[in-house]
């Protein structure tokens, strides 16, 4: 049984909770469906609010996991509705988060399984890997391929997404969920905790 809780929605870096415990990062487009993976972790569907409109998460939301680490769901990037002062400020959020928490444990990209990295997929990529941040590609929505697009899309995602673990998920089925769960365990157990 997993014991998750909602902690806190950061909206500027003052609201981030006191660094104590590791903490494992969400991050991908804005439909790349975080939230939805999130719930599919947990067990628990109300625990990240799922959205059908992109962008909806514009704060860094804070969730612990049986008292022993935090998932950290970080707001889609690519939305192009949002206005530009709006993307400006969640790209500051989110970079002063990376570049401040010395408690990260590992970064989640999440991309949409059923077409090729975007250049802004390729760039968080490349930044995390700058960052020298422990990082797994997570590939969601595969539960709409075959399997022949399943074998095929995880060659292009890997070889776009070179040096980088992938994994195939769906959060509708949950493929993928216990490989995610392995190597997050193993992340947040590499990571000393300290008290909060």
């Amino acid at each position: 049984m997993i014991h998750s809780e909602f902690v806190t929605s950061a909206v500027s870096e003052t609201d981030f909770p006191v660094p104590g415990i590791p903490e494992v990062v969400f991050a991908g487009r804005s439909n790349a469906g975080k939230s939805s993976l999130i719930n599919r972790l947990t067990g628990n569907r109300g625990l990240a609010r799922t959205s059908s409109t992109p962008g909806k998460t514009q704060s860094v939301n804070f969730y612990r996991i049986n008292g022993s680490f935090y998932f950290v769901d970080l707001p889609g990037y690519g939305y192009a509705k949002a206005a530009k002062s709006e993307i400006r400020q969640w790209r500051a959020l989110i970079e002063g988060y990376f570049l401040r928490r010395s408690v990260i444990a590992l970064a989640i990209h999440l991309v949409d399984s059923r077409m090729p990295p975007t250049d802004m997929d390729l760039q968080l990529s490349e930044w995390l890997a700058g960052l020298g941040v422990p990082r797994l590609v997570v590939a969601t929505k595969s539960d709409k391929l075959s399997n022949n697009q399943k074998g095929a899309q995880l060659r292009a995602i890997s070889g776009s997404l070179q040096e980088c673990p992938v994994v195939m998920a769906s959060a509708e089925t949950g493929t993928g969920s216990k490989e995610i769960w392995r190597r997050v365990l193993e992340a947040t157990a590499a990571v000393p905790s300290s008290n909060e």
